[in-house]
């Protein structure tokens, strides 16, 4: 095989090919996933779900142009997704034809998610993407190869074929195909997440898959590029795409959980008394992160959050062991290091 040669140059372009051994474990493993996911978040009120969707269609959309070195401006974003989601803010922000088009794209893709994927609509995808530009600028670099260039999005060819797999191939075929002048990323990241929604769409709204990709944006141009050079079998782009799949969904999973044992957590201590010093420091350490003290909190630490005196700190500490919402880990001394009590 020539590495010189583009995929589309093979003459058995596009009949794409891959390994189940490598890649139906995958599936599995994001089908068990997308499952735990759903199950961590059915306790969230429709407001909540709600305003939940926002912030992340909001990062998607942010994280899709991040990948393409292009800085939004994200409170014009969230105005206009928030408008259309029928989501009240505190505080709106003027909106552009820039961040209302994006907003387009994004809830097209996920609202009419069972409509044909026709060039009409990809044209308009465009318009919205580029709406300075006024008229769609003429389909040049890749061309639309083949006659029915979008029949792994919708067609007759694609009805067994599973979701997941779908939106891996659509993302790749399109950036492959490359027909714009600009904007083949941003707009075959939007099919993926179409196609995600045709896969699922209850957990599409919990997930960016552009966030992602954005995390290993390096990987994700070298695979890309790896496979566009070689053969029809793209069982390494369906791999990867599916274990970065795998990864979003277990970090959004992660901070599901953490948002249910917080909520348990202050059910359990609803009635202790408390004062905002200690909610501060409890707050800070439910929420994790980085700045969770992962490792524990030490009285310096606690000192330091709740900006109160040593011997004041000492104080609130014994307070929350005594009251059952720290717990020592193992250590003494001045190496005492103090954690959340979970409720069982």
């Amino acid at each position: 095989m020539n590495s010189n040669c583009w995929i589309w140059q093979q003459p058995d372009w596009p009949a794409f090919r891959w390994q189940d051994a490598v890649v139906q474990p995958l599936l599995r493993q994001v089908r068990l996933q997308l499952g735990i996911l759903l199950g961590s978040t059915m306790a969230a009120s429709q407001q909540q779900s709600t305003k939940a969707a926002l912030d992340i269609l909001l990062s998607n959309i942010i994280a899709s142009s991040a990948i393409e070195n292009e800085r939004l401006n994200a409170a014009s974003v969230r105005s206009s997704l928030a408008r259309r989601l029928g989501v009240t803010e505190q505080q709106t922000y003027p909106v552009s034809d820039r961040s209302e088009g994006l907003a387009s794209i994004m809830l097209d893709a996920l609202q009419q998610s069972a409509d044909d994927m026709t060039l009409q609509r990809l044209l308009q995808w465009h318009r919205w993407l580029f709406p300075e530009l006024g008229i769609v600028q003429a389909v040049k670099p890749g061309e639309l190869r083949g006659n029915e260039p979008m029949q792994v999005v919708s067609g007759r060819h694609d009805n067994q074929l599973d979701p997941l797999l779908r939106a891996a191939l659509s993302h790749f075929w399109f950036i492959t195909l490359h027909p714009f002048e600009d904007g083949n990323g941003r707009i075959a990241r939007a099919l993926t997440d179409l196609a995600l929604a045709q896969a699922d769409q209850q957990s599409v709204r919990l997930y960016a898959m552009s966030v992602g990709i954005l995390q290993q944006r390096t990987q994700y141009y070298a695979v890309l590029e790896q496979c566009q050079r070689g053969d029809m079998d793209i069982s390494h782009w369906l791999s990867w795409f599916l274990s970065t799949l795998m990864q979003v969904l277990q970090q959004v999973s992660a901070k599901a959980n953490l948002v249910i044992q917080k909520s348990l957590f202050w059910q359990q201590h609803q009635h202790s008394s408390l004062s905002a010093e200690q909610k501060k420091v409890l707050n800070r350490l439910l929420d994790g992160g980085d700045k969770g003290f992962s490792d524990g909190i030490s009285a310096a630490q606690y000192q330091a959050v709740a900006k109160v005196s040593k011997a004041t700190a000492t104080r609130h500490l014994a307070d929350l062991l005594n009251k059952g919402c720290l717990e020592k880990l193992p250590g003494g001394g001045r190496s005492t290091r103090y954690q959340i009590c979970y409720p069982e």
